[in-house]
């Protein structure tokens, strides 16, 4: 709703002058109180009506032709100075009015400011907010670009970033009534780290770090070790490498994270393989990733944000937005078309790995109380040993994913023959083939794959491949039913066969 000036009639009413009347075109958003609006120059407070502008406190910082949207920090900044206002006993019979100047790209960052407050606090929609940004006598805004040179080909506008925001807010991506502000500053800085969370607990995008800690050309070079003490801290388990190999990998390795290279071209998009591979690894990591490329935005930005639109339902330009107010500068050039291209399919990967999150839970059940059921199985007529971690090593089982289903093998190595023999029991003929399930469990399909018992990869393919064990319960659970003597046991067997396939986009790649 908008307020055009006051007549003299409705003036005298309520005792305003005309300078007292809000700006013709304002933008009303609490009525009586609150109101946006664009002005050529800088009007004067009066007794009835207070006055301010951003446009030179919360200034945005570049990379080329970017000119916002304008980080986190900022918004909170901008949201705790609108409540001091809004509580102020001396501004309490006043209307607020927040005015920009025509500047466009300080307009729309302004715009962005007051509909993110009233998204987050007047409990307003997007759609709603952006009503108002756009109503009566205002112009349209100019859309946010991509920081790149040359001519943008991708318009992010004010209400996508509204937009983003507001799901972030549903899925509990931020709180300003516990954000730190400081810490977001701090460690956004360059000399300090580089690095901002886009989910947090789970996702942390940081620049690439280099093999030693220096200033080079005046700008500060981290190595691995600088980031340990604050990834501990905020329970990082695992980094993700986009960028070619610049540090050793084992540097992180040693200090207790999963390392990982998904190394795709810098300013280029991921293929299907990497795409899947970097969703499979989110899903699979019990804790935080930390992702990098080279000055962590581009290519890092995009895997984060194809996370986003598989997990919670962003739409491309949402995720855009939500990854530029956390990390200024992120997803490039092609990369933001890539993001539109694959929401679709993105989409649909979500709403089937949700849709699979209610059976996958009394499946749990069900395989948990086999488990039970299987510690009382007697083999030959004796109780099945247990497997301890020194025998888990020498049975050597092994996981092998091939991300694209339905390409996908449970490779056993040595284990038939070293639970057979921990059972007191010979193998099955050579010549008799397991159920369809047991042979997932237990070995490889049509030879695709080729079994390697004395290392930890396989070959698959032509390429050799990183391989993980399977946990210690599933070897036991799987290899006892495997060499059980009754129709039960291998029924049971054939159930924990079609489970551990169901799960298949939780296991990966090593």
């Amino acid at each position: 709703m908008t307020h055009t000036a006051r007549s003299p009639v409705l003036s005298a009413l309520f005792g305003l002058t005309e300078a007292d009347a809000e700006p013709p075109g304002a933008a009303e958003f609490i009525k009586e109180r609150l109101y946006f609006a664009t002005l050529r120059s800088k009007p004067k407070s009066t007794a009835n009506t207070h006055y301010f502008c951003t446009d030179d406190e919360f200034v945005y910082e570049n990379f080329y032709a970017d000119f916002g949207p304008l980080n986190l920090a900022m918004l909170y900044r901008y949201c705790c100075k609108l409540n001091k206002k809004l509580k102020s006993f001396t501004l309490s019979r006043k209307r607020i009015v927040h005015y920009s100047s025509f500047d466009q790209r300080k307009r729309s960052n302004a715009a962005v400011l007051i509909g993110a407050y009233a998204v987050i606090y007047l409990k307003k929609t997007p759609e709603e907010a952006y009503r108002a940004l756009v109503s009566g006598s205002n112009h349209s805004y100019l859309p946010f670009r991509d920081a790149s040179f040359g001519k943008c080909t991708f318009n992010l506008s004010v209400l996508d970033c509204l937009l983003g925001i507001r799901k972030a807010l549903q899925h509990g991506f931020f709180d300003f009534e516990s954000f730190d502000v400081d810490e977001y500053e701090h460690y956004e800085r360059v000399e300090n780290g580089d690095l901002n969370w886009i989910v947090p607990g789970k996702l942390l995008a940081f620049s690439g770090p280099h093999p030693k800690s220096k200033m080079e050309n005046g700008y500060p070079l981290h190595a691995p070790e600088s980031y340990f003490p604050y990834f501990r801290q905020r329970g990082v388990v695992a980094v993700v490498r986009l960028n070619k190999k610049i540090y050793e990998a084992a540097r992180f390795t040693d200090g207790g994270f999963r390392h990982w290279d998904l190394f795709f071209l810098d300013g280029s998009t991921p293929g299907e393989a990497i795409t899947r591979r970097f969703l499979a690894l989110c899903d699979a990591t019990p804790g935080a990733l930390a992702v990098h490329c080279k000055a962590g935005l581009g290519r890092t930005g995009t895997l984060i944000g194809c996370y986003l639109i598989k997990h919670y339902r962003f739409s491309a330009a949402e995720a855009v937005a939500w990854i530029r107010i956390c990390r200024p500068g992120s997803v490039i050039g092609p990369q933001q078309h890539f993001l539109e291209e694959k929401q679709a399919w993105l989409w649909l990967l979500g709403d089937h790995q949700r849709s699979q999150g209610s059976k996958a839970a009394e499946d749990d059940d069900r395989v948990g109380q086999l488990m039970s059921r299987v510690q009382g199985l007697a083999l030959n007529g004796a109780a099945r040993p247990s497997l301890g971690e020194d025998r888990l090593r020498e049975v050597n089982v092994h996981v092998n994913i091939v991300c694209t289903p339905p390409n996908f093998f449970f490779a056993a190595g040595r284990r038939e023959r070293a639970v057979a023999s921990d059972s007191g029991r010979q193998t099955a003929s050579p010549k008799r083939s397991p159920t369809p399930p047991v042979r997932r469990l237990c070995g490889c399909q049509g030879g695709a794959a080729r079994r390697d018992s004395d290392t930890a990869d396989q070959t698959v393919g032509g390429r050799r491949r990183r391989l993980r064990l399977l946990p210690a319960e599933v070897v036991e659970v799987a290899g006892g039913l495997r060499f059980g003597r009754s129709q039960e046991d291998r029924s049971q067997c054939v159930v924990i066969g079609e489970r551990l396939e169901s799960l298949q986009s939780n296991c990966v790649d090593f």
